[in-house]
């Protein structure tokens, strides 16, 4: 796992000292992603510089040092991932008559691309990776993504000079970025609680999406050719047009076979390696086969809350037990948790505002303290049917679309002629009449987003609403339109007859890349730990998608099927039990420690001041809030996290311009 960046000077008036430099200086913005190594390649004469920080993983001796250039010096790359199939590809390649320095997948990677091209090499890899490659002969700089986006990567032009990077903050140290803040995506932000791709913070910086290839020419009025090697949507057809035919033994015995040898891939490493274990069904399926694979104690890691309603850790704790895993368990204080909330807006880099990225740096740091790779359990739901939402919209849309579209409209108007407080007086005044099970702390916003859903058109517009935290963001951010996503651009949806298959499909496009994905590579990198996904092995992934939805869900129940494989490993006492998350008290929080952090930021006069928030409905939920009228925390959170990263882009900004300053011979 490493650390990538670079750029094209198209005015090539800088010589190679220079250009290695800022190349450098890029590249040592990502010193936490790749602390054992730093590198660089330029060639004035094409203005092109690679960045490399490097993460030894396979091959800890200088031959896997990077940036690499193929043997047959047509090839330059900065590489950042790991080719997991690299060992078959190195043998078929010593077939073919290649001949290796070293024990890299580095050099297997160019070493394919120097034999088939470079798109073809990419569908032979079995991995997760952002690669950067430079092509002397067509002087073609290339940025590729793995299939699902486990690897990030950002690009944009900044004036006549092409930039990339694996982390925004390595493209601000680059002296020409200027960075202006995108409102749209502020709006999008305000919405999901992070920015889906390929849109990023700043205006004209895009992320290269999963399953692309994007290609640059030497010229900023040659826009950037971007082309899909991959992609969900096909993955998605093609197993609609072949489905799985064989019975659901047969299917449990296919995707046990799969997930172990995916597992099995993804355990090389030359350093130690472990696994995250919550005690949930993912990762206890990924612990499971993992250990049963190994010939001694893998080792395990969990953290645990002293707060019964979000705490798991006796229940990893008892999975760790039955396989008989080297597990480690920390319990950490309120205290020590919000002690990471300072660092959130530097180790995510634009705003990012699920909570759960508390606890999964903490659990990455317990993890890094012992090993260097660890198994992560995520894509599960996404795959199989997990998340309790698509029951939720599934029974709506079941009884909404049998409504008739006017009579849904007049009982809208109804519900939203009282407003929120109005409704919940009422419903306090009547409650004593109703059983507990039926009374809520929040009555009033209920008739509210009933009428929202009965204006939904479609079952996306319907997950979207369930999605969303703010629902009209462009009316809490000024000057804003939001941007198409994968969410409100019709051509993306699903064309399956399934409904649990619509909403899979949008989550495996946004939810899963650019909120789960992105939380867990950045809390692991911040520590210099490499999390590797088994689950999404692409071969998984398709095999997934030929299932029937009656395989993945079974009386009411998701992830049917990956519970009979894990069964085979773990008694199902052990782990049936209802979905819990990986969350943090924010609510109590904020009305507690947090309170006068949270009043800082959200203080009108400074949300006026800086004119890119409405203040008025930001200042209503959070006196709501503190008065426990309602539970604001989500939407609360969002603009707390985008305040906190206004704070610290400010900061980066001073640095930056105080060092640019200072060497102002590499600004001319």
């Amino acid at each position: 796992m490493c650390g990538i960046s670079g750029y094209i000077d198209t005015a090539r008036r800088r010589g190679e000292r220079e250009l290695a430099h800022t190349a450098l200086r890029m590249a040592n913005a990502l010193e936490h992603r790749g602390p054992d190594d730093a590198g660089t390649w330029v060639d004035a004469s094409a203005g092109i510089a690679l960045g490399h920080r490097r993460l030894s993983i396979l091959d800890l001796s200088p031959l896997g040092h990077q940036p690499m250039q193929s043997t047959c010096g047509r090839y330059v790359t900065s590489f950042n991932g790991e080719i997991y199939d690299f060992k078959a590809l190195r043998e078929e390649l010593d077939c073919l008559g290649h001949r290796f320095r070293g024990h890299s997948d580095t050099e297997v990677m160019l070493a394919c691309m120097t034999q088939w091209g470079i798109e073809s090499a990419v569908t032979r890899f079995n991995g997760m990776f952002a690669i950067a490659v430079w092509d002397r002969e067509t002087r073609l700089l290339h940025l590729v993504r793995d299939r699902m986006g486990e690897k990030p990567l950002y690009y944009g032009w900044a004036g006549k000079t092409f930039l990339f990077a694996s982390e925004l903050k390595a493209i601000r140290a680059h002296p020409h970025f200027e960075g202006a803040i995108d409102r749209g995506a502020v709006a999008l932000f305000m919405r999901h609680n992070y920015i889906p791709a390929p849109y990023s913070i700043y205006t004209g910086i895009l992320k290269v999406e999963p399953g692309t290839i994007v290609t640059i020419a030497s010229n900023p009025a040659v826009a950037p050719g971007v082309h899909h090697y991959w992609s969900v949507a096909s993955a998605a057809e093609q197993g609609r047009d072949e489905p799985f035919k064989g019975s659901a033994a047969e299917a449990i015995r296919c995707l046990d076979e799969l997930l172990r040898d995916a597992v099995k891939l993804r355990m090389a490493s030359d350093v130690p390696l472990g696994a995250f274990l919550s005690g949930g069904i993912d990762s206890s399926t990924i612990v499971a086969l993992m250990q049963a694979q190994s010939s001694r104690p893998v080792q395990t890691f969990s953290i645990g809350f002293h707060e019964a309603a979000y705490n798991e850790a006796h229940h990893a704790k008892a999975v760790a037990e039955h396989l008989g895993t080297d597990h480690t368990e920390l319990y950490v204080s309120p205290a020590e948790a919000m002690e990471v909330i300072p660092r959130l807006p530097a180790i995510y880099d634009e705003p990012f505002s699920d909570s759960s990225q508390i606890p999964t740096y903490l659990v990455s740091e317990l993890t890094r303290r012992q090993v260097t790779v660890a198994l992560s359990g995520d894509g599960g739901d996404e795959l199989f049917a997990g998340y309790g939402r698509y029951f939720w919209a599934a029974n709506l849309w079941g009884k909404v679309d049998a409504i008739p579209p006017f009579i849904r409209k007049l009982i809208a108007r109804s519900l939203t002629r009282l407003s929120p407080r109005t409704w919940t007086a009422l419903f306090r005044g009547i409650a004593p009449m109703f059983p507990k099970r039926l009374q809520f702390r929040n009555p009033g916003d209920k008739p509210h987003k009933l009428a929202e859903i009965l204006t939904t058109e479609s079952l996306e517009t319907l997950y979207l609403s369930l999605v969303s935290h703010w629902q009209s963001p462009t009316k809490v951010v000024l000057d804003s339109t939001e941007p198409l996503t994968v969410l409100t651009d019709h051509a993306r949806w699903s064309r399956s007859a399934e409904i649990f298959d619509h909403m899979m499909h949008l989550d495996m496009l946004s939810y899963l890349p650019d909120d789960i994905l992105t939380k867990v590579d950045r809390a692991s990198m911040a520590v210099s730990l490499e999390a590797r996904v088994p689950l999404l092995d692409h071969r998984v992934v398709e095999f997934a998608w030929k299932l029937p939805v009656s395989m993945k869900i079974h009386e009411g129940q998701g992830k049917w099927i990956l519970r009979q494989v894990l069964n085979r490993y773990v008694p199902a006492t052990l782990f049936d039990r209802p979905k819990m998350g990986f969350g943090v008290p924010i609510d109590s929080w904020l009305r507690g420690p947090l309170k006068e952090w949270a009043e800082s930021l959200l203080d009108e006069k400074r949300l006026l001041d800086e004119g890119i928030f409405n203040p008025d409905p930001i200042r209503k939920q959070w006196s709501e809030h503190l008065s426990g009228t309602c539970n604001w925390h989500y939407y609360l959170w969002d603009v707390l996290m985008f305040q906190a990263w206004l704070d610290e882009e400010r900061k980066i900004r001073d640095v930056n311009s105080t060092s640019s300053l200072e060497q102002g011979t590499f600004l001319a």
